[in-house]
């Protein structure tokens, strides 16, 4: 029967973790003959020391314990439940029902952090935090701090919370868009909460995965795929190169378990940090730029349909009202042939751009019209 993978947010915490027992053979049935130590003064090579890339992630990677209160979780529990705001204009508290018995179930969870500067801002996954307003920051070397969230970006998954501390250690970031397949990497963490600052490695598998797992209409997922463990508890900890450069934020695994079946995924850092600077400098309201146009990835076939003199490029089918497109004088039938240079093949060419612009940027796209090449430069506005 062919099995199918679900994708499972690695932040989530809770249920039980259950072990097999162990069963031991007797040395008679193994034909046990002894323990034969090799001596030998030349060092075997066992292949790359991430000895010091790991220590300097461990001292950058936070415990995030989130819960929300205990009024947020009373607010929760009236929203869900019609019957209970009755029952309260009644002066009554719910009795048994539902309710908790005599109280609401206060949600809790873990995951990781990543110190991203010296005056205590740190990154994580949305997901950690979304539900909570009372967040607890554990450190490597045992300190304790409450923090505040500065702002989330559900259609990342990311978010910025920050403690009030200073001279704190950071990481060198990597550039995650030179990132090769095949490199190896190492996922720092706490998974299942209780085994702090855990090391993991492994290799990137694939780079931009599109998963569709992040809930939402304008989501952003380009996610790097790799074979290094994690588990629940390991959201929002570190993916970091074999020189200890930030790679990424470890986010999701592939499993029909909830726990680590051989694929997580991480956001690149490139990524991460630019919505991490973008939360902290506005407060944590992002605004996502639009370029307002419909468009049919341009081939062969299609071209020639339309009479159109060239076969690569994405097709404008279709331009919104008030849209920087319409605004910058982008029409219908136009071939969109590059943005900022880089050549438009498929529409991710496009999104990818456009998703990572702000509102007010200027970008130049190079359109083919009726023969000619033109060049319009499009100031982005806000989405609708």
């Amino acid at each position: 029967m062919k099995s199918f993978l679900s994708l499972t947010l690695a932040g989530i915490t809770g249920g039980l973790i259950c072990f097999g027992a162990l069963h031991l053979t007797s040395e008679k049935n193994l034909g046990y003959q002894g323990v034969h130590q090799v001596s030998t003064s030349t060092p075997v090579n066992t292949g790359p020391d991430f000895a010091d890339a790991a220590e300097a992630a461990q001292k950058v990677v936070v415990l995030i314990e989130a819960a929300e209160s205990a009024e947020t979780a009373q607010l929760r529990r009236r929203q869900q439940d019609p019957m209970q705001q009755l029952l309260e204009q009644f002066g009554l508290n719910g009795g048994g029902f539902e309710f908790g018995y005599g109280g609401p179930m206060i949600r809790k969870g873990a995951g990781s952090g990543v110190i991203i500067s010296k005056d205590g801002y740190i990154l994580t996954n949305n997901h950690v935090v979304d539900f909570a307003d009372e967040v607890l920051i554990k450190m490597v070397d045992g300190k304790e701090y409450e923090a505040k969230i500065v702002g989330r970006d559900p259609s990342t998954d990311l978010a910025v919370v920050k403690i009030d501390a200073s001279n704190l250690p950071t990481l060198e970031y990597a550039d995650s868009d030179k990132a090769r397949v095949g490199e190896w990497v190492l996922a720092v963490g706490n998974p299942f909460e209780y085994l702090t600052s855990t090391v993991t490695a492994g290799i990137i598998s694939a780079k931009g995965r599109d998963l569709n797992i992040i809930q939402g209409s304008k989501t952003i997922e380009q996610f790097i795929q790799t074979d290094a463990a994690i588990n629940p508890g390991n959201s929002g900890g570190a993916l970091v190169d074999a020189y200890g450069k930030l790679l990424g934020i470890n986010t999701a695994i592939a499993s029909q378990t909830g726990s680590y079946s051989g694929y997580s995924f991480a956001i690149p850092v490139n990524l991460a940090i630019s919505i991490a600077n973008d939360i902290i400098k506005n407060g944590g309201d992002i605004e996502r730029t639009s370029l307002g146009v419909e468009v049919f990835v341009l081939n062969e076939d299609l071209a020639k349909e339309r009479g159109i003199g060239i076969d690569q490029g994405l097709l404008v089918d279709g331009v919104g009202e008030k849209s920087a497109a319409q605004y910058a004088g982008i029409l219908p039938n136009d071939v969109l042939v590059e943005i900022d240079g880089k050549k438009l093949e498929k529409f991710d060419d496009l999104k990818s751009k456009i998703d990572l612009s702000k509102v007010g940027d200027s970008v130049n796209i190079k359109v083919y019209r009726n023969g000619k090449y033109l060049d319009i430069p499009v100031r982005l506005k806000k989405g609708l």
